[in-house]
């Protein structure tokens, strides 16, 4: 999946990254959990490559990671989990929730 990218207010460039599952029929699957990284600029292939790899790390590395939002209950139950260098506040969590249900309502828009 591709990582999205849109501002929170008008101050706060991010970056989300999904974790994916691949199933063994090869589909990849949208999960519950997405990173929230400040975007800082321009991200080249292997930057963002290097941050999909450490999604599987226990403590990410990134000055940018700003924790990751859990989907308990789609719709209905979130989570956030500050765990970077920058907490966000309520405000900006409930924007990137809004974001990311978006972008779950429409899947093609991954592709972008």
């Amino acid at each position: 999946m591709n990582p999205i990218f849109f501002k929170v207010g008008a101050r706060l460039p991010v970056m989300v990254i999904p974790n994916t599952e691949a199933h063994l029929d090869g589909h990849t699957v949208i999960t519950y959990t997405y990173n929230v990284y400040r975007d800082e600029g321009f991200e080249d292939a292997a930057m963002i490559n290097l941050k999909e790899k450490e999604l599987l790390l226990e403590k990410k590395k990134s000055p940018n990671y700003m924790g990751f939002i859990t989907f308990e209950t789609p719709g209905k139950l979130f989570t956030y989990t500050a765990d970077g260098n920058y907490e966000l506040s309520t405000d900006d969590v409930q924007e990137i929730i809004e974001n990311i249900s978006h972008y779950r309502d429409h899947p093609g828009l991954w592709r972008i």
